[in-house]
């Protein structure tokens, strides 16, 4: 999909974890609304694209005017970028370079493999190292959970973790779509809810002026956290 700037925001997720754990399958189920078997490893960065529209209320609602409930009069048309990262080591270097340019991420696990659900806590590390605030907006995904037969990491095992690091959590499947959507639109809901707070405390003068664009809206999000 080419960008044309139809759209108010550009938002860019980032899907990272161990290789092999899903992540491309994954964005191809969201973007497409298909399981595509032939997919192979992800060298280096690729990236899909969507667009979608927002109705989470409240946001930027000093600019484009309010309801009668105090919501907000419009949905907004966001374009996201949804960037795949390559999971072996020596990648590495070049996937946390995006790191920073980020608005919020998919951290994706195995359920099957107990060793990609021990390695969030490394990547989580990553993040917080090269993210654009040490308290980035995350999501946690266990993936493939059609694959009950060969589960090897327990759902009390996923939530306590997510719990500790005060986070989402969802067990997905690429091959029925299984929560995908809900895990992507939980951490679009985060990323517009942490513009928002940014954008609340930048708020202009009564007769003040600001352009409603992708570009004014996105900086505030890389540069500053809303911890």
């Amino acid at each position: 999909m080419a960008v044309d700037g139809d759209y108010d925001y550009l938002i860019k997720l980032l899907a990272l974890g161990d290789s092999g754990v899903g992540k491309t399958t994954f964005l191809y189920r969201y973007t497409d609304g298909k399981f595509n078997r032939k997919f192979t490893t992800t060298v280096g960065i690729d990236f899909r694209e969507k667009r979608v529209v927002s109705d989470v209320t409240g946001v930027f609602t000093n600019y484009m005017g309010t309801g009668p409930n105090g919501t907000s009069e419009k949905n907004f048309k966001v374009h996201l970028q949804l960037w795949d990262t390559a999971g072996q080591e020596r990648f590495r270097s070049l996937t946390t370079a995006f790191f920073r340019d980020a608005m919020g991420f998919l951290l994706m696990f195995d359920l099957t493999n107990q060793q990609s659900f021990l390695n969030v806590r490394n990547w989580m590390s990553q993040l917080q190292a090269n993210a654009y605030c040490d308290n980035p907006d995350v999501v946690l995904v266990g993936t493939k959970v059609d694959l009950n037969d060969s589960r090897d990491v327990q759902v009390r095992q996923a939530r306590e973790l997510a719990e500790r690091y005060g986070i989402p959590y969802f067990e997905t499947s690429a091959a029925t779509g299984v929560e995908v959507d809900e895990a992507v639109s939980t951490l679009l809901g985060l990323v517009m809810k942490r513009m928002e707070q940014s954008t609340d405390r930048h708020s202009p003068e009564p007769n003040g002026s600001v352009t409603a664009s992708h570009e004014a809206t996105e900086a505030p999000v890389r540069r500053r956290c809303a911890c």
